[in-house]
């Protein structure tokens, strides 16, 4: 719970926040959206996936925390929320990292009954654990990853029969290009 939070003040370190000028929608934010003034859009605006009655290239950038592993469908998830982007747009992504958030390997998600896969920055290891880079990769949209990096400021807990603490979590910025 309230993961962006927990990233803020390394992200204010980082110069994380240079991605998010603009307009920009947090997607699947709960009670903790990553700016006061973004739009929002959780469970009660509808499914994450599709993102219907969102127009075409809205939004500078689209940012969502603990979402896309909850997602049956994340690749066409991906592919709406670049659809909502504009070009030169930001995708940023915040998401639960196997081995430091699950400490297991195998499906279902001890702590969270909603994930659907696990998430590693650049590994798949089917059947329950795909790669970040690797959904980026099969979307429809020309991108250019600006970094997919693990975050663990704070994490201490190892023994994968206690809950996590600190962040646990892959950060990924990608760049919306041109597709022409």
């Amino acid at each position: 719970m309230f993961e962006t939070s927990k990233a803020r003040k390394r992200r204010l370190s980082d110069g994380f926040f240079q991605y998010c000028k603009g307009k920009g929608i947090d997607i699947g934010c709960g009670n903790d959206p990553l700016l006061p003034w973004i739009d929002k859009h959780d469970l009660q605006q509808g499914d994450a996936t599709y993102m219907k009655n969102i127009k075409d290239e809205e939004y500078d950038f689209v940012y969502s925390s603990h979402c896309l592993e909850d997602i049956v469908k994340p690749i066409e998830a991906l592919n709406n929320w670049f659809r909502i982007l504009k070009t030169d747009g930001y995708l940023i992504l915040y998401l639960p990292h196997r081995d430091l958030y699950e400490k297991n390997r195998i499906l279902p998600s001890k702590w969270n009954h909603d994930h659907k896969f696990f998430l590693l920055p650049n590994t798949n290891d089917p059947p329950h654990t795909w790669s970040l880079e690797f959904l980026i990769s099969k979307t429809d949209y020309q991108y250019n990853i600006l970094y997919i990096k693990t975050c663990n400021e704070g994490h201490t807990i190892t023994d994968p029969n206690i809950h996590s603490d600190g962040e646990y979590s892959i950060e990924a910025v990608i760049k919306k290009l041109d597709s022409q």
